[in-house]
């Protein structure tokens, strides 16, 4: 047995110990977990891309299985219902030929319906409805078990350290195909294409849909599109692409600067760098995400101030709230078999712990723990219809920040592990 499937049977039995402690805790005999089923398009035969529940994902690492359903009950293997009909349409679903499958009991089967519950109090968890959940003669998705459950997710086993780490590498030679691409002047599209080669993985198995944003078009947090032909300067590229491995995420950003970029252009993306680096080497448990948050923004004040796109105090800056027409959304969030994964802003006791009003896109709220998996994103932007708010302040340079405008902004993000020993950076640092 591989050392990564010795901490996979690990894994399988910290979840089982922690199952049944939970499952004791709310008087439940056990749980049917709901992988999902792709979301059909009304009107139409076809099918969005499908991600299966991630609790399902937790025990099974199988992040494409769809209509499959698991059982954990104390004391008993999980049985695992695949969905996996006799089809000439389609490949029938296959699990891998691997030695986690032994720990669970498979029932291959072309029913979509969910297994018949054994007697007992059970729970029904995923993208169910009631009527479902009444003829198992279970409850759906109980909030107080859902949220013990999500807490399991928050500190990660060795193999899931383990499978953050691969994801990350395989995630990274993508971008490093992308950059190639982008730098022999490729199209977004171009671009994109070149780093599902370079990662290989296909788009749909991808974790999220990659953002690939040439010049202004980094600017636009989440841009959604991919121009099919090259722009007639090259300014400059952000890129926030993802990998998955065994159902695990890689959420890596990266920002370059093209042949036609502005020469201040660069400088920015080295102060946020280096922002970023020392935000990276504050993560300890213990640690207010918040308070780290803040810090992110007290960072972002200085380097306006120090890249003279603003003069006044970073003090000042901060006050104005200036920072966060630059960079509107949070330093980062909790990471694993979803990439916003569970519990980011609740406590370890379930209760809420909402983004303090000011900085309303914060994900995660909640103190840092060893074992947590967190990204850390710093960003900064040039995004008109924010920065239009504050075109009253004579302090800010407006000459240099239309200059630099149609380059959009920059994110520098990498995925990594608090221990109680420093940080520990899962991202490979090139390119």
């Amino acid at each position: 047995m591989t050392d990564s499937e010795r901490q996979q049977h690990a894994h399988l039995d910290g979840l089982a110990q922690a199952y049944a402690e939970v499952l004791a805790a709310h008087d439940i005999d056990g749980v049917l977990l709901y992988s999902g089923r792709p979301a059909g398009h009304f009107g139409d035969d076809q099918h969005a891309s499908f991600a299966a529940y991630g609790h399902f994902v937790h025990w099974t690492g199988q992040a494409q299985l769809a209509h499959s359903w698991l059982l954990v009950r104390p004391g008993e293997p999980p049985t695992l219902t695949l969905h996996a009909p006799a089809d000439f349409w389609h490949l029938p679903a296959r699990l891998p030929e691997e030695p986690w499958i032994e720990r669970f009991r498979v029932e291959a089967r072309e029913s979509t319906e969910p297994p018949v519950l054994p007697s007992g109090r059970f729970a029904v968890l995923g993208d169910v409805t009631d009527d479902m959940a009444r003829a198992l003669v279970a409850e759906a998705n109980p909030p107080g078990l859902l949220a013990a459950l999500d807490e399991l997710r928050v500190r990660k086993s060795d193999y899931e350290v383990s499978c953050l780490r691969e994801a990350n590498h395989r995630a990274m030679a993508g971008h490093r195909a992308a950059r190639e691409a982008f730098e022999h002047g490729g199209a977004e599209l171009d671009i994109q294409l070149a780093y599902l080669s370079g990662a290989r993985q296909r788009e749909s198995e991808l974790p999220y849909p990659n953002i690939v944003g040439l010049n202004a078009h980094g600017g636009v947090l989440h841009y959604q599109h991919y121009d099919k032909a090259p722009p007639t300067a090259r300014r400059s590229l952000l890129l926030d692409g993802g990998r998955r491995y065994r159902g695990y995420c890689a959420d890596i950003t990266r920002t370059w600067a093209g042949g036609d970029a502005d020469p201040e252009f660069a400088p920015l993306i080295e102060g946020a760098t280096a922002l970023q680096r020392r935000l990276i080497a504050a993560l300890a448990p213990g640690v207010d995400y918040v308070a780290l948050h803040r810090r992110m923004h007290e960072g972002l004040a200085a380097l306006l101030v120090e890249q003279q796109l603003v003069t006044a105090s970073p003090e000042a800056v901060l006050a104005s709230g200036l920072t966060r027409a630059f960079c509107p959304h949070g330093l980062g969030h909790l990471l694993g078999v979803q990439v916003h994964d569970v519990a980011g802003r609740v406590n370890a006791a379930g209760h809420p712990l909402p983004p303090p009003a000011e900085h309303p896109a914060l994900r995660l709220t909640r103190e840092l723990e060893a074992g947590m998996v967190v990204t850390m994103e710093p960003g900064f932007y040039f995004i008109p219809m924010l920065l239009e708010a504050h075109r009253h302040r004579p302090e800010v340079n407006w000459g240099r920040v239309e200059r630099l405008a149609d380059h959009g902004g920059i994110r520098i993000e990498d995925n990594v592990l608090v221990t109680a020993d420093g940080p520990v950076n899962l991202t490979p640092q090139e390119p």
